[in-house]
């Protein structure tokens, strides 16, 4: 049987399943807000590990990878069912006074996936993973500074996008 060239060492991604798929899984879920879809994120995130090239350098830091690869994997699953954002009669609540609350997560979820990608993912790190500027900095080689005008800019954004829900 000929081996492929184009598929990880077995042993050692499965290491790195065990090791990490928990943080993929809650960083997805907590953008995704859906337990199947954070499940696929999962699928996708290590599915495209095991096709990496052998020679393709190794993780530097395994966790902030699959981090930042759970959120943008996450936002573009979010992004990508833009397009069916209809709601069947029954959900539409009685009391808008009163909005739902899986209604005001799924209108997050929408302004978050319209927020530009480096925005979005600085947003989810700093809200979602609870970082703090100094650790997104670090993780994505850019100054505290600039962290804090991303996550200004998106909660600026994100709130006159839900200015009805507020």
């Amino acid at each position: 049987m000929r081996e492929r060239p184009d598929i990880a060492i077995p042993g050692e991604l499965a290491r790195t399943f065990r090791t990490h798929h928990g943080l993929v899984f809650r960083t997805a879920y907590k953008i995704t807000g859906n337990a199947a879809d954070a499940e696929d994120v999962l699928q996708t995130i290590f599915l495209r590990l095991l096709r990496r090239h052998p020679t393709a350098e190794p993780l530097d830091n395994e966790a902030s990878y699959l981090r930042r690869a759970a959120i943008n994997v996450s936002l573009d699953l979010v992004r990508s069912r833009q397009e069916d954002r209809t709601v069947p009669l029954m959900d539409v609540p009685s009391d808008p006074s009163h909005p739902d609350p899986g209604e005001l997560k799924a209108a997050l979820r929408r302004a978050l996936a319209r927020l530009g990608p480096r925005s979005a993912e600085v947003f989810a790190l700093r809200f979602f993973e609870d970082l703090s500027n100094q650790q997104i900095a670090r993780m994505l080689d850019i100054s505290r500074v600039l962290v804090a005008v991303i996550v200004h800019r998106a909660r600026q954004q994100l709130r006159r996008e839900l200015g009805s829900y507020l």
